[in-house]
């Protein structure tokens, strides 16, 4: 899963013409813990910055994409400009997505992916972090934080020395709550491009998606399941209505896991993840995660 295709490049390397100067976005690969690249850009608080004001105050929204989506694609660009008025952003390309390195594995792997982009954030000096995914992204937010929190017992041990990659809030929109769901009809053509090698193909000329052709082995700890153990780091559930992948049982099984220490936004007439997440909703997104304390 890590062999270097597409996007591969040394370890740390930053983009060319990316700026490095404190204050201004930075691009680059950053190494996983099983040595896939990842493609990604921090972007400072969209405010006038003030050079003698350390960014530690401001929290940095680390952000999951869905699944073919990338860092230069315009809904995930569209998320980031609407963060960025809340807090600097960091995103990313998940493994086999865009320029990153590897094959996507369809949410297992990716909680490396983006345990590298939180605790690259962190080196940028801010104390909080808050990691919003959406759809795939948001299935990995709610894994990620229940390995890398500070109830991290899901795979039988905690993740010692790896503590900068732990995240302060978590937010899950349009998030599946079980693995290998195929009740609608989105769905179903999502297990074709992902479990054949036509649909491979496709994902990979179509769609700019490299993905893993073998299974998962073993199958990895559900959202549902990692969903109690996140506690006591603040959880926000987000879904809408009309979501066309995944009905409303979905995050209402995730509430439900979560028995009081959840928050659940079910948004009227809103669709599936990034591309159906309104201004408004983005905005109360960033005002919520602004206001998690550390």
């Amino acid at each position: 899963m890590s062999a270097g295709t597409a996007g591969h490049v040394a370890r740390s390397t930053v983009r060319p013409n990316s700026e490095t100067i404190r204050g201004t976005p930075l691009r680059t690969f950053l190494p996983t813990d099983d040595g896939v690249t990842i493609d990604s850009v921090y972007e400072p608080r969209a405010a006038v910055y003030d050079a003698s004001r350390s960014p530690s105050g401001d929290p940095v929204f680390v952000v999951a994409h869905g699944f073919t989506g990338d860092v230069d694609k315009p809904h995930v660009r569209r998320v980031a400009e609407a963060f960025a008025q809340y807090g600097a952003v960091v995103t990313f390309s998940f493994r086999g997505h865009g320029a990153s390195g590897g094959r996507s594995t369809v949410g297992d792997r990716e909680v490396l992916d983006l345990a590298a982009a939180v605790a690259w954030a962190r080196e940028q000096g801010h104390a909080r972090v808050v990691t919003v995914g959406f759809s795939m992204g948001g299935s990995v937010v709610l894994r990620h934080a229940a390995l890398y929190g500070s109830q991290a017992h899901a795979d039988g041990r905690r993740r010692e020395g790896r503590t900068e990659a732990h995240t302060d809030a978590v937010v899950s929109v349009s998030a599946p709550a079980r693995w290998y769901y195929r009740g609608t009809a989105p769905m179903r053509k999502l297990h074709w491009l992902v479990t054949r090698p036509e649909g491979r193909l496709v994902g990979r000329y179509g769609l700019n998606t490299r993905i893993e052709r073998r299974g998962w082995d073993p199958v990895p700890l559900s959202p549902v399941e990692s969903v109690p153990r996140i506690a006591p780091t603040p959880l926000l559930i987000v879904h809408g209505d009309r979501d066309g992948y995944f009905p409303v049982d979905h995050p209402r099984m995730l509430a439900e896991a979560a028995a009081d220490h959840a928050e659940l936004w079910l948004e009227p007439g809103m669709g599936h993840a990034e591309h159906a997440a309104t201004d408004d909703l983005l905005a109360r997104i960033g005002r919520w995660g602004n206001s998690q304390d550390s």
